[in-house]
């Protein structure tokens, strides 16, 4: 049931974003609550990778508020959202191939001691927070924080990405197809993350044109096309085959299924 109580953690109320001529987004109107999962599904070229970088703070709307906890709010740059508590991980992580664990999670953040000019990095406290944290969100496969970040599989790399934008208080988790280059096993792994995350209170956008990995996690859904909301509804209230042909833009479901199934046994 949709939380009526308490204003969402994130709204947007008719956003549209131009460049230029050219339209991209048009009165998008959306909201998602903490300790729910938001899905927003379209194909490519359906207006998702500007939806993101405008919430975000990479675009600014060319119309229409942007509201957190009620209260418009407006991002100038990433560093501005980042800062109210909007963390994007992007499809491989963010993170840092040829960083170690424990670097990469404090990049740019980096834990010190000793005192004055002889400060150094704190390494084993960077490593023993990252495998701490990482390790809470059921990653126990991961026990060394000197391991480096490019030997993880693209599930764990999004998974160091989730725990950290959590572990600096990340209040709205951001997902950009985070488990479109996976395989079934690891795609599995990454949507146990999310419902985690979830369960702690985040407010979570999950970015995805898969449907059944959206079906597995979601409470609120959204397809977008064409850069405008076609449909808004929640959890159970259409099935599988009736979200697959609105992101088609009614394409006949045969052809649909055949390119699932296929997907599905390469996956495999």
């Amino acid at each position: 049931m949709e939380m009526v109580h308490t204003a969402p953690v994130l709204e947007l109320q008719s956003v549209d974003k131009s460049f230029g001529p050219i339209d991209v987004l048009h009165g998008i109107s959306l909201k998602v609550h903490a300790g729910e999962v938001l899905c927003l599904l379209g194909d490519n070229g359906a207006g998702k990778s500007t939806l993101i970088k405008t919430l975000a703070g990479v675009h600014q709307p060319t119309r229409g508020k942007i509201l957190m906890d009620g209260a418009e709010v407006s991002f100038a740059t990433p560093r501005d959202a980042a800062e109210r508590g909007i963390a994007t991980v992007h499809q491989f992580g963010g993170t840092f191939p040829l960083m170690s664990i424990g670097r990469s999670f404090f990049v740019g953040v980096e834990p010190t001691k000793g005192w004055g000019p002889f400060r150094i990095f704190d390494r084993k406290k960077a490593n023993d927070i990252a495998v701490k944290a990482v390790r809470d969100f059921g990653i126990t496969r991961i026990d060394d924080g000197d391991r480096l970040v490019g030997g993880l599989s693209g599930g764990e790399r999004q998974s160091l990405a989730i725990a950290r934008a959590v572990h600096f208080g990340a209040r709205v988790l951001i997902l950009d197809e985070p488990t479109a280059a996976l395989g079934v096993k690891q795609a599995a792994h990454v949507l146990r993350i999310i419902n985690e995350a979830k369960r702690r209170g985040l407010a979570v956008i999950f970015i995805t044109h898969q449907v059944m990995h959206a079906m597995a996690v979601g409470d609120h859904f959204a397809v977008l096309i064409r850069g405008a909301i076609a449909a808004d509804f929640r959890r159970g209230e259409k099935t599988r085959e009736e979200i697959t042909d609105l992101m088609a833009g009614g394409e006949t479901m045969a052809d649909l299924e055949a390119s699932i199934d296929a997907q599905e046994r390469r996956h495999a």
